[in-house]
């Protein structure tokens, strides 16, 4: 595949096995608790990846070792407080809400790289996050006629904060993998689920001691295990490395755009399943989609003239230009 276009092609697949976790995993929440839901999740997804990673990776077991508590702390960001928390936000709020809140990562990363980086957002990049942010807005109707369920109360409130919070915490994830740059996608993804999958475990088994979650039952448990594997391997193993492939071709402020297309995807299965997608949703999805187009033109047109001149240095003793050098782009 054209190494301009794969990374571009995993991210897309990413979000649409991202879009499908809502769409399996809302029905599973009547019987288990977010924070059981995460735990098992992850324990299942944890199992795939050690196999992955003990075929496909270099010295996995020696990184983990010396990087056990980077690792740990970096998974539970990832995959404990983002999966944690969103599920708990969005049981107590609107899903249009949570939807919209989601989609303000972008603008999360690109704030934080440049208050912690010093990296400041270009303003192709700013235009680009809003036009997809406004996208995902019209998708989720939140422009629509107010009503009883578009009133905002504590209870929503408190809903929508924790969702927040959620997000912060996949971003820090995202971050994290520059400070691993040995680490291929599929070591730091299958490491630090290996790091935080058991104090994940340790949290929910603590928390049905305290009384503070309800155990799910062994029954229950064993009915739920077809969409818990398909959960574990699709929306949490494919997607979390066709998303770090995708982020570390194209930076983390791109890679993370490409998460407003989950909303998306998900109208996309429901049209599949014979629900025809209202005007608003059309309209939305159509604004994300030309806000990524406008993101990606943009960076295509900043880049072509450095390309250039480096593929004419490059050129060969015969007067043949050499072929450019592909670089993986890593969160800074």
């Amino acid at each position: 595949m054209n190494p301009v276009l794969a990374p571009v092609v995993a991210l897309f697949i990413a979000t649409s096995a991202w879009g499908s976790l809502f769409i399996v995993g809302k029905p599973l929440l009547a019987t288990l608790d977010p924070l059981w839901f995460t735990s098992l999740r992850y324990a299942l997804a944890t199992l795939l990846l050690v196999v992955l990673v003990q075929v496909f990776g270099r010295t996995p077991w020696r990184k983990l070792r010396r990087d056990a508590v980077r690792l740990t702390l970096l998974g539970l960001a990832g995959y404990g407080c983002f999966s944690v928390l969103v599920f708990y936000g969005l049981a107590r709020s609107l899903p249009s809400h949570g939807s919209v809140i989601m989609a303000t990562m972008p603008f999360t990363t690109l704030l934080l790289r440049w208050g912690l980086d010093g990296q400041r957002p270009s303003g192709a990049a700013l235009v680009g996050a809003g036009l997809a942010l406004l996208g995902v807005a019209t998708v989720a109707n939140v422009f629509g006629p107010a009503g009883p369920a578009h009133d905002a109360d504590a209870a929503m409130l408190l809903g929508d904060l924790v969702t927040l919070a959620g997000t912060l915490g996949w971003v820090l994830y995202t971050r994290g993998a520059a400070s691993l740059p040995d680490h291929s996608p599929l070591e730091y993804t299958a490491l630090t689920a290996v790091a935080a999958t058991p104090w994940l475990l340790l949290g929910a088994v603590a928390a049905t001691l305290l009384h503070a979650v309800p155990a799910p039952s062994a029954t229950a448990a064993a009915a739920l295990l077809p969409p818990l594997f398909y959960i574990a391997a699709v929306p949490t193993v494919l997607e979390a490395l066709a998303l770090k492939f995708g982020q570390r071709r194209l930076g983390p402020a791109v890679g993370t755009l490409f998460l407003n297309m989950v909303p998306v995807s998900v109208l996309a299965i429901h049209a599949l399943q014979g629900q025809r997608p209202s005007v608003a949703e059309a309209a939305g999805a159509a604004l994300v989609a030309l806000g990524l187009g406008f993101n990606a033109w943009a960076g295509s047109r900043t880049a072509r003239p450095s390309q250039d001149g480096a593929s004419g240095q490059r050129a060969g003793v015969h007067g043949h230009r050499a072929a450019p050098v592909a670089t993986a782009q890593c969160p800074h």
